[in-house]
């Protein structure tokens, strides 16, 4: 049984949200500024747990944060509760891509007085705001970057953004429309998440093998850990730096980012 109530004061929501496309929004902006994405246990060598209880107790009782099969499934359990009618979907991350990527993203497909809507609470690359599923929808996210929807001859629909490079984890190259992710409306079955999931956390290939990512959004910004560079954006204020003492990087995931490591756990991550 889905403890909306300590969802909700995990994600600092005094209530419910409204079941409508004001309330989707609502719920995801706030999920999206208490839960930080990351994929420290991939790093530390440990499974990632995608069913409910698992997720639930990692991000919610445990105050840690999590990739997007870990995020988007609390999300998911967290708009049923609230009586919306979502189901996950799979998706192909563009940004940095040399080669059609692999599926190694979902996100939801909710549905609200006859629209089709998506939403995502666990894109680590920025911030993304809930669409409508329509061709040449566009949005504009809380720091200025726009999102619009067009359909992908090849791949269903893709996801754009054209904002700055500084509100993303850095993987974006500059300013003007670039595809984030491509997607379909083909049904996913628990078995197909499962596989994506396995694939993400222990490929060689993965980029979650390769590198520590830890990201937030912040009301006016976004803030990235990407192994020891740190990149700080609110409004026009720019901070990067990288991190030399493995005592500040402990205390930047904590502080910047709300994840309390163990000083063993923080040493691994930083020497890697």
């Amino acid at each position: 049984m889905f403890d909306l109530d300590s969802y909700l004061a995990r994600i600092a929501l005094p209530s419910r949200v409204t079941v409508d496309a004001e309330g989707l929004g609502r719920l995801q902006w706030a999920h999206r500024q208490a839960i930080p994405f990351e994929n420290i246990d991939v790093r530390l060598g440990r499974a990632i747990a995608i069913d409910s209880a698992g997720v639930f107790a990692k991000l919610v009782t445990a105050k840690r944060g999590g990739y997007c099969f870990e995020q988007n499934r609390l999300f998911l359990d967290a708009l049923a509760a609230h009586g919306f009618h979502a189901r996950p979907l799979l998706a192909r991350v563009w940004l940095a891509a040399t080669d059609v990527p692999p599926t190694t993203h979902t996100l939801s497909l909710v549905h609200i007085e006859g629209q089709d809507w998506i939403a995502d609470a666990g894109f680590g690359g920025s911030y993304l705001p809930s669409m409508p599923l329509v061709e040449g929808a566009e949005a504009t996210a809380p720091d200025g970057a726009l999102f619009r929807l067009d359909r992908d001859p090849q791949h269903g629909w893709m996801v754009l953004r054209n904002g700055h490079p500084g509100l993303t984890d850095g993987r974006a190259t500059g300013e003007g429309w670039q595809p984030q992710y491509s997607f379909t409306t083909d049904h996913v079955w628990d078995a197909d998440l499962a596989l994506a999931n396995h694939w993400t956390s222990t490929a060689p290939e993965s980029r979650f093998r390769q590198a520590t990512i830890v990201s937030i959004v912040l009301p006016r910004g976004f803030a990235a850990l990407t192994d020891r560079h740190y990149r700080r954006r609110v409004g026009e204020d720019e901070t990067a730096a990288t991190i030399t003492d493995p005592r500040v990087y402990r205390m930047r995931l904590s502080l910047m980012f709300g994840i309390d490591l163990s000083s063993e756990d923080a040493g691994t991550l930083f020497s890697e």
